[in-house]
């Protein structure tokens, strides 16, 4: 059985395609809407609190592999690495991040480096994903888009490797089923293409068929405008600084980890976008 520690965009897909595949599945909700829906689809919801070591170490009886997927919480993340070397767990895969590293300036990319250094120490077979990111931070934009037909942000003229968190996903199952051939290996799942923001905004025109326009933010700009979506300062700043690394053209690459290991190509920004074509115009069909 493969355990998925949390059931966010990335964990509910990974555990809903394993349950697809046959593979028992047990994913750790702490949402009963969330768990009957998942139970609905053949997983097995648990019920536990990564910050308590004991629950963690209920829901990882009789399992041989786990993905590990938070929202970075270190401290987490590393009670499930010791909880599973006290289970023998076989095979981790961890959802990391792009560019994670012991000394970059961005903080959440020290938390994960730290999260995969445990990991690696601990001995348990592992496979770490540094995911570019993910293209449905675009649906965080969507209402505003929706409405005024543009978005904004810290990114400025540098491209990016999107990449959809169904794939990452997808891969992540791939992987939990099978890890033999994954096993020490760390992939850097992407797009099959490379977008600065005007031409995202392209994309969304074409397939939205009205004009979307994008509007480059300074790192103030960015910074504050996080601060007003509710995000303390330390957690806003440390964002900000993230795009503007984006805006340098840090993130301007794609690999061909995803159809290597899927077999079928990555899928592409528009086909994100029509795909959630609804969303970015809600606002205008309920106008």
């Amino acid at each position: 059985m493969i355990l998925v520690t949390t059931a966010g965009k990335v964990g509910s897909e990974t555990a809903r395609l394993l349950a697809t595949q046959g593979v028992p599945v047990r994913v750790i909700v702490r949402d009963a809407d969330k768990a009957a829906a998942l139970e609905i689809e053949g997983v097995q919801a648990f019920n536990g609190d990564l910050e308590v070591p004991a629950t963690i170490d209920a829901a990882m009886r009789d399992i041989s592999g786990v993905v590990l997927v938070t929202a970075a919480a270190a401290p987490q993340e590393v009670n499930v690495i010791d909880s599973a070397v006290r289970a023998g767990v076989k095979h981790v895969v961890k959802i990391s991040a792009t560019k994670a590293s012991a000394h970059s300036p961005i903080a959440l990319r020290r938390d994960h480096a730290r999260i995969e250094r445990a990991l690696i120490a601990s001995g348990i077979g592992y496979t770490l994903l540094r995911n570019n990111t993910y293209m449905q931070n675009f649906l965080l934009a969507a209402p505003g888009i929706a409405k005024t037909n543009s978005f904004s942000s810290g990114t400025g003229d540098g491209a990016v490797g999107h990449v959809d968190v169904r794939d990452v996903a997808a891969v992540a199952a791939e992987i939990a089923a099978s890890p033999s051939a994954h096993a020490g290996k760390t992939y850097c799942p992407t797009g099959p293409e490379s977008l600065t923001g005007t031409e995202v905004a392209a994309v969304l025109s074409q397939v939205l068929g009205r004009t979307i326009t994008f509007h480059p933010l300074t790192l103030e700009q960015q910074k504050h405008a996080f601060i007003n979506a509710g995000l303390p300062e330390p957690v806003a700043d440390d964002r900000a600084r993230s795009f503007a690394l984006m805006a340098e053209g840090e993130l301007d690459y794609v690999t061909d980890d995803v159809p290597a290991i899927l077999g079928r190509p990555a899928r592409s920004f528009e086909q994100f976008a029509r795909d959630h074509q609804a969303a970015f115009s809600a606002v205008r069909a309920a106008a």
